[in-house]
């Protein structure tokens, strides 16, 4: 990884680390691409059972980078060629996430703004410290969250998300657990050892188990309650015809701790 996104990996969980601390970990076009090149390697790295996402300095991720996003005015169709592209490319991302084969635990602390909340509500789990805030605030300098909302709106019930779309408001940790943005808060001291101890706990599964399940899971979600179940006992099938999923059957029938080679 380049040092604008440093990845370490200990054991079988990856951490990925937004390393611009001086524009608050801004999505620039630089830590987009930084971002979608660990989302493909993570992809094929088979050793990686979760991924932790988080950011260094004060927060986590402060939106986009408003500077250079005024810089690609500067051409003749007055940037709308730049803007549809960024979009695009931050939509991928974001889709990248919910694509990796591995569940990603988003590390929050400080602030998450615009599409920095989107960021934490793109991850699969969030955890968050005590004291972070999150809005997607793009109303109050006239530039309505519209990519964001796609994330915010599946992870938080319609009227909070309209309310905080609309007011560019912020909401402090304990209201984003609640409305289902984040899994828990804990004290900032605390927070990278829980979000270790989540992540460690996803990867310590069968791992080819968690990744069928994490498809399934969203595919399912995009359909009809017949298709859906249709769709999921299907995938039940296949997961239950594996060697692996049988030992962990019998293991457990025996009291004893599984012998799993996947």
């Amino acid at each position: 990884m380049t040092d604008l996104l440093v990845r370490e990996d200990t054991g079988s969980v990856a951490t990925l680390t937004l390393n611009s601390p001086g524009n608050l970990n801004a999505l620039s076009d630089a830590m987009l691409a930084a971002l979608m090149d660990a989302l493909v390697a993570l992809d094929g790295d088979a050793a990686v059972r979760a991924v932790v996402l988080r950011g260094a300095g004060k927060a986590f991720c402060a939106g986009h980078d408003l500077k250079e996003m005024q810089a690609g005015r500067q051409s003749e169709d007055g940037g709308r060629a730049y803007f549809h592209d960024l979009f695009t490319r931050c939509g991928a991302v974001m889709q990248a996430i919910g694509r990796l084969p591995q569940p990603v635990i988003a590390q929050v602390h400080g602030i998450a703004t615009a599409a920095g909340c989107q960021l934490v509500a793109s991850c699969d789990m969030a955890v968050a410290a005590e004291g972070t805030r999150f809005g997607v605030n793009g109303v109050n300098i006239g530039l309505f969250c519209s990519t964001p909302m796609v994330a915010l709106s599946r992870n938080v019930p319609r009227k909070q998300a309209f309310e905080m779309l609309t007011t560019g408001s912020f909401i402090d940790a304990s209201r984003a657990e609640a409305l289902g943005l984040v899994n828990r808060v804990v004290p900032p001291e605390a927070l990278e050892e829980e979000a270790r101890a989540l992540a460690d706990t996803v990867a310590g599964k069968l791992g080819a188990a968690v990744r069928i399940g994490k498809r399934a899971f969203y595919e399912q979600l995009e359909m009809g309650l017949s298709d859906a179940y249709a769709h999921t006992g299907a995938v039940m099938v296949e997961n239950m015809l594996w060697r692996d999923t049988q030992e962990g059957i019998q293991a457990f029938l025996e009291k004893r701790p599984p012998d799993w080679r996947g």
